[in-house]
């Protein structure tokens, strides 16, 4: 008994002593240098999976996040021991919520969180919906040491100790950390913000060049100055480059390889904007059923466009900006939530001045991205949101069921005079893709076996019931007689996986054992696209394509009057797009800062190429500059007032 006593004495002392020299640590300067530490390890691992997640870390990246840390631990440094500890615990918690949201939001659109973003903070609830999808258990990473902390603190193992009296060592060290913080702030962090600030639109670089801190510092420098960030500010000097630019485009691409100019004049014109229906489901099979028959068939008996990309970063209300503006998206929503009120060259305008009545349909409310309110502006006919329907009995995701949305969206079209102009965007195959709210489940004809229950799996069925409700929107136009002679085009609006989702590669991989990077980054931005004109059939056209091409394709197809369009005809020859991340895809290379040949995923080494063919990169380079600085101009500054 007297043993066993002097035993539990023993390691209660011994618990003590670990306590003690737990709070010691807590309290001491060691415990900010610690945090600095385990930051800079969830910054390296943030790192490894989004911007280098197939890439080498540049040491130049680790030095510049270092850098930031140190500063950091430099600040904390001249605070009192209390504040120091209450400090660093607070920072420690709100860098590692930063790191965690970057990552999700990179999962879900391919790029890091703005401060800029904030304007879609009305819109939370739907957005907040799909954070159950992006989490994945590594994550966890992020919140290990706070969760210990807490703990620790909640059960009083830890206690932050009142304030000690300094003595002229401590105050010396606080002197010395304030210098330090302040000389490594200006002379190496500073350097860091502005190399963050060399490439506005592609945050990928922004992040490699200036490290995840230095992005997020320049991105507040860039809102707070955001009209000089605009290269135009002058009205005419803008539209005078403008059209020098689409001079050049007009000599060097010439006009169009078919004859169809003005062939769709005094026709119905429909646009069916399609949620998150990339290209690779197009012509697939699982289980030996077709994913999508009846797009096949469409896209079969129509125009394919086998190369259409997205313009937008993630958000539904951006690729619609694109198609009816022919201009670049700013940041994710942002031109419909800030920059709504600005005057545009838009699609209806053009439709209208040629006679046609004009109706824009979408199954919710006016509220969500602003759309009440942008269309209204743009002066729509028609414009018929989710409770000018009358049957809403239906919802897949929140949203009015593209089923019930085409049946409905066919009756308003029959009332309008002719030719009329609709723009119509589906929803059922949102992010999220579990079809919540679908009455009859039998409408998914698909089994996706192994996929079953996964997010790969739940995007297959999703798309599979959008191609269903697609066939009865294609047969209730051919029973309203509306089908024949209307001009319809339809096209995807974005990704709806995430690049580098292993079941989605998994399949990819079935079909293309030999797959490339390049391949992968291309098959995340392309989406399906065709257009039916009557009496055309059976044509597909592989250059690349995108939103931006939409308006002035219906200029030339109507022989309508477009205003500033950067996009070109879809049927004439120039051979490249941009994306508003500062990529470019060619008929034979895709850049990616730097540049790849298509064909293999090799890196072209622009030293060993032909003269001319690096000047003709340099072209494409430079054009795509230009484009994105005439757009953002044009947002920022509403040039064309």
């Amino acid at each position: 008994m007297e043993n066993k006593e002097i035993v539990n004495k023993e390691e209660k002392v011994n618990k003590e002593r670990i306590i003690e020299i737990l709070n010691k640590f807590f309290n001491s300067i060691w415990f900010p240098i610690v945090i600095g530490i385990i930051l800079l390890l969830k910054t390296v691992f943030f790192y490894e999976n989004t911007i280098t997640i197939r890439e080498a870390i540049d040491k130049n990246l680790i030095i510049g996040t270092s850098a930031f840390l140190i500063t950091l631990i430099c600040i904390l440094f001249v605070l009192p021991n209390r504040a120091r500890t209450v400090a660093t615990i607070i920072v420690g918690v709100l860098l590692s919520i930063l790191l965690f949201a970057d990552n999700l939001y990179y999962i879900y659109s391919s790029s890091v969180l703005s401060i800029a973003q904030m304007t879609n903070l009305q819109y939370g609830e739907e957005i907040m919906g799909t954070i159950p999808m992006l989490l994945e258990f590594n994550q966890i990473v992020y919140f290990i040491d706070i969760i210990l902390i807490v703990i620790l603190l909640l059960t009083k193992i830890l206690k932050i100790k009142k304030k000690n009296k300094a003595n002229w060592k401590i105050n010396t060290l606080r002197v010395l950390s304030g210098v330090a913080a302040v000389i490594l702030f200006f002379t190496v962090d500073a350097k860091y913000v502005e190399k963050a600030g060399e490439d506005p639109y592609n945050k990928d670089t922004q992040v490699k060049k200036g490290t995840i801190y230095g992005y997020h510092i320049s991105d507040i420098e860039s809102l707070i100055n955001i009209k000089k960030s605009a290269k135009y500010d002058n009205k005419e000097e803008l539209l005078s480059d403008y059209e020098e630019l689409k001079d050049k485009y007009e000599e060097r691409y010439g006009e169009s390889n078919y004859n169809l100019e003005g062939i769709a004049k005094g026709k119905n014109v429909i646009i069916l904007q399609l949620e998150s229906i990339q290209e690779f489901v197009i012509n697939k099979t699982i289980n030996g059923k077709e994913i999508t028959p009846n797009l096949n068939r469409f896209l079969e008996e129509n125009i394919e466009f086998s190369n259409m990309f997205m313009q937008s970063y993630s958000t539904t209300a951006d690729s619609e900006f694109s198609a009816v503006t022919s201009l670049y998206p700013m940041e994710n929503g942002m031109s419909y939530s800030r920059y709504y009120s600005n005057k545009y060259d838009d699609i209806f305008t053009m439709f209208k001045n040629e006679g046609y009545d004009t109706s824009y349909m979408h199954g919710n409310y006016g509220y969500f991205w602003n759309r009440g309110n942008v269309y209204r502006a743009f002066g729509v006919d028609y414009l018929e949101l989710k409770d000018s329907f009358e049957d809403i009995s239906e919802n897949v995701m929140g949203y009015l069921s593209d089923e019930l949305l085409y049946k409905q969206a066919v009756e308003k079209m029959k009332t309008y005079n002719m030719p009329f102009f609709s723009f119509i965007v589906s929803a059922s195959s949102h992010t999220g893709f579990t079809l919540d709210g679908l009455e009859d489940i039998s409408k998914v004809s698909i089994d996706v076996g192994k996929y079953k229950d996964t997010f790969f799996g739940n995007y297959l069925e999703s798309v599979n019931y959008a191609d269903y409700a697609f066939g009865t929107f294609i047969e209730e136009l051919k029973e309203a007689d509306l089908y024949d002679d209307t001009i319809i085009l339809i096209y995807g609006d974005h990704n709806g996986i995430d690049m580098y989702n292993e079941e989605m590669l998994d399949f990819l991989e079935q079909i293309n054992p030999n797959m490339t990077d390049v391949d992968i980054k291309l098959n995340y931005i392309r989406v399906v696209g065709s257009m039916k004109i009557p009496g055309m059939e059976n044509l597909t056209i592989e250059k690349p394509v995108n939103k931006l091409d939409i308006k002035p394709t219906f200029e030339y197809l109507i022989n309508g009057k477009a205003g500033v369009s950067l996009g070109t005809n879809m049927f004439a020859r120039k051979d490249f797009i941009s994306l508003n991340n500062e990529r470019i895809v060619t008929s034979r290379y895709y850049y990616d800062e730097k540049w790849f040949r298509r064909i293999d995923g090799t890196e072209v080494n622009l030293e060993e190429i032909p003269e001319d063919e690096k000047e003709l990169l340099d072209e494409y380079y430079n054009d795509m500059k230009e484009e994105l600085a005439i757009s953002t101009s044009i947002s920022i500054n509403n040039l064309l007032k």
